[in-house]
């Protein structure tokens, strides 16, 4: 996507809609006195950027999964035990 540059008085007055925008369209640059200075971006794309990688669990939790996961074990592998 486009980088969108906000001038800072927007960017404080409208700042909800700066972090929508970061969250879907990505990046967003603020500028101050006609300078770029900052970027607005979303948590994932700064911890990608910074080679962060989630943890496993983190990442078991975020997998699509269908509603009804049917599992059955697989009976050739069955054995009789004895407790």
């Amino acid at each position: 996507g486009v980088d969108m540059a906000w001038q800072l008085a927007d960017a404080k007055n409208k700042l909800s809609d700066l972090v929508d925008r970061a969250l879907s369209e990505g990046p967003q640059i603020i500028t101050r006195r006609g300078r770029e200075v900052v970027v607005v971006l979303s948590l994932r794309e700064y911890r990608s950027l910074k080679g962060e990688r989630p943890s496993f669990k983190s990442y078991l939790r975020q997998a699509p999964f269908p509603e009804e996961l049917e599992l059955e074990r697989d009976q050739s592998f069955a054995r009789d035990t004895e407790l």
